[in-house]
């Protein structure tokens, strides 16, 4: 497989919660299967898929992760995602078709590549594409291959659409909105998808106290704003003039026209913060709870890599619970130019740059 030329690939994929890993992975495969390629996605729970990509996508199939136990053939890339752990017979097929090839005289093996997880981090650059070969057993002789999406050209890079940017210029929100029945008046417009951030309750107070839309995911963001607005530490939608509007789970692309909505953008975990990223307004993003200091480290990264001014690094941190503050004080109805600024100028830098599927085609042909 040269550059473009058309593959299979196996993607794993282990469904830990929120279903972040699953999303990423069946973006991947969507991509990939748009440029030509054919991709089976082995997961171990694809009920998400459902409402994530109902009308599924041509040239990806879908298989149970057990399935691989049973009489497994790779294709021409496996990718592991997430350090997910494919099954023992994955890697026994691998090296099978591996001692095949080099019997028969031919080059190179099947590329098995961990796709890892992302992070701004300064060691991002230093580990991508590092290979762990294996010395002994049956398997030895095949290496793993650590691949790492990132924000610089030293790294794997982005998941990027080709036509996304093209469609975002072209988005109407007005009409996506009265399209759903969401009444909208010209008011600033907040998107909410988080986890239980310990200040949610002064952002739902913050906000009902001045003219704007909210939005809010639907499964833990809609139970984390029901659960505040139930108790005591939010009077809920009758407050003021804020409003609250609770959207259903919504399949992929929806979501990138959720933010696309956004004058200010609630994100968490990695996908979201990519589609919050393309979407160009100011973002909060809220990494997957870790102890401080792994989540600390990640948010500065990001951050640093933003060019963030110092009002939006002390919202990210008070948001984050990494350090006291009134998040109220820290949050104006509509983002600051310099917000704005910082953001645009990030995108036009990751714009310049290849996409993630790019540059896993040209690792994958090169490591063969």
């Amino acid at each position: 497989m040269q550059g473009e030329e058309r593959g299979i690939w196996d993607i794993f994929c282990q469904v830990i919660d929120n279903y972040g890993d699953l999303g990423v992975s069946w973006r991947l495969a969507t991509q990939l299967a748009r440029r030509g390629h054919s991709v089976r996605l082995w997961v171990d729970d694809a009920s998400a898929l459902s409402w994530m990509a109902p009308g599924g996508c041509d040239g990806v199939s879908t298989h149970g992760f057990a399935q691989a136990d049973e009489d497994f053939v790779p294709g021409d890339v496996v990718i592991e995602a997430f350090g997910c752990t494919v099954p023992p017979a994955v890697v026994g097929a691998i090296a099978q078709a591996n001692r095949v090839r080099a019997a028969e005289g031919g080059q190179g093996g099947i590329p098995w590549i961990n796709l890892e997880y992302l992070s701004a981090e300064s060691w991002v650059a230093r580990s991508h594409g590092l290979a762990s070969p294996v010395h002994g057993g049956a398997e030895a002789g095949i290496r793993k291959w650590f691949f790492f999406p990132g924000f610089t050209e030293d790294t794997g890079g982005l998941l990027r659409e080709p036509d996304l940017m093209a469609e975002r210029a072209g988005f109407d929100r007005a009409t996506w909105l009265a399209q759903r029945g969401i009444a909208w008046h010209g008011e600033p417009i907040v998107t909410l998808f988080c986890y239980e951030p310990p200040h949610l309750a002064e952002l739902l107070r913050a906000l009902a106290r001045t003219p704007v839309l909210l939005l809010v995911a639907a499964g833990r963001a809609t139970a984390a704003v029901r659960a505040v607005q139930a108790g005591a530490g939010c009077a809920g939608e009758a407050a003021g003039p804020g409003r609250t509007v609770f959207l259903p789970f919504v399949p992929q692309a929806e979501f990138d026209r959720v933010l696309w909505c956004g004058d200010c953008n609630f994100v968490r975990g990695e996908d979201s913060l990519v589609r919050a990223l393309w979407a160009g307004a100011p973002f909060v993003w809220q990494p997957y709870p870790q102890e401080d200091a792994v989540l600390g480290a990640k948010l500065a990264a990001l951050l640093d890599w933003l060019g963030a001014p110092e009002s939006l690094r002390r919202l990210h941190r008070v948001w984050n619970g990494l350090e006291p503050g009134n998040l109220a004080a820290e949050l104006a109805p509509a983002p600051p130019q310099a917000w704005r600024d910082c953001v645009a100028r990030a995108r036009a830098r990751a714009l310049a740059q290849d996409d993630l599927v790019s540059r896993l085609l040209r690792f994958a042909a090169k490591n063969r």
